[in-house]
């Protein structure tokens, strides 16, 4: 580690503004940023830590009906207070890494770093959900551009994520064990007007939609529907853990158990 300031202020005002600074870097759980830090792969001149904001904390049902989650809200807080409004969405951010990391970790922090292997970009983009910011709205199809990248500014802080609710929803995660990270993960959303299905740990492109299994299902809704489609191992993920062709195969797989969950 090395030497750096560290602030921690109380409201979003406060935090843009010292986010505003030269090398200046928003902190939200930590669970990937200080070990970054550990390893000198980034040095920001300050840490502005999200956590003491309480306009960015738990969970709430709007007046559309819709449920949002503060940026700043514990994956663990979530787990709680999204299972009676959300449970598909509560029960992912069970089974993120570990309870140390679940009551560190945020949800802000996890989709702003867009992590090609985490549980919240799928259950994002796979509700549709929309992202705001302390000077926007963005829609999950417009906020994830790549592995670690997104729509973000710099300095822009993610304040609340808005989840429309579906009719039924099922997050299916094919975890490793060491890591607790996706190996592949498929969250799956059924709405009035269609069926939403994103994929998370497999691409190289970080988290993205099936297309194809979106159209099967929206005309008919079983695993059945999924026989003979896949996806394209070329862009898949390929490490010590999965081949392409395995984590391509394993996208069918979690696809139709999370059809079945939701049947």
């Amino acid at each position: 580690m090395y030497s750096f300031e560290f602030e921690k202020p109380s409201t979003i005002a406060d935090a843009v503004a010292a986010l505003a600074a030269e090398d200046a870097q928003a902190l939200g759980g930590g669970q990937t940023l200080i070990p970054t830090l550990k390893q000198r792969l980034a040095s920001p001149s300050a840490l502005v830590s999200l956590s003491g904001i309480s306009e960015m904390q738990g969970v709430c049902v709007e007046d559309d009906g819709s449920v949002s989650v503060g940026g700043a809200t514990t994956h663990a807080t979530v787990a709680s207070e999204a299972a009676n409004t959300y449970p598909a969405l509560a029960a992912l951010a069970g089974q993120i890494g570990d309870p140390a990391v679940r009551n560190r970790g945020t949800i802000g922090g996890s989709v702003a770093n867009n992590d090609p292997a985490a549980c919240y970009p799928a259950g994002v983009l796979g509700s549709g959900a929309t992202i705001r910011t302390n000077t926007r709205e963005i829609a999950a199809d417009d906020f994830f551009e790549g592995m670690f990248s997104t729509a973000l500014d710099d300095g822009e802080i993610i304040t609340s994520v808005r989840f429309p609710v579906p009719q039924a929803a099922s997050y299916q995660k094919f975890l490793q064990p060491a890591s607790r990270f996706a190996l592949v993960g498929v969250f799956l959303a059924r709405f009035a007007d269609g069926v939403r299905v994103a994929v998370t740990g497999a691409s190289e492109d970080g988290v993205f939609r099936w297309s194809e299994a979106e159209q099967a299902l929206n005309t008919s809704f079983s695993p059945d529907a999924l026989m003979g489609l896949h996806v394209n191992p070329m862009n898949m993920i390929a490490d010590l853990h999965g081949s392409k062709d395995y984590r391509a195969h394993l996208v069918s797989v979690m696809t139709k158990r999370a059809v079945a969950a939701c049947s």
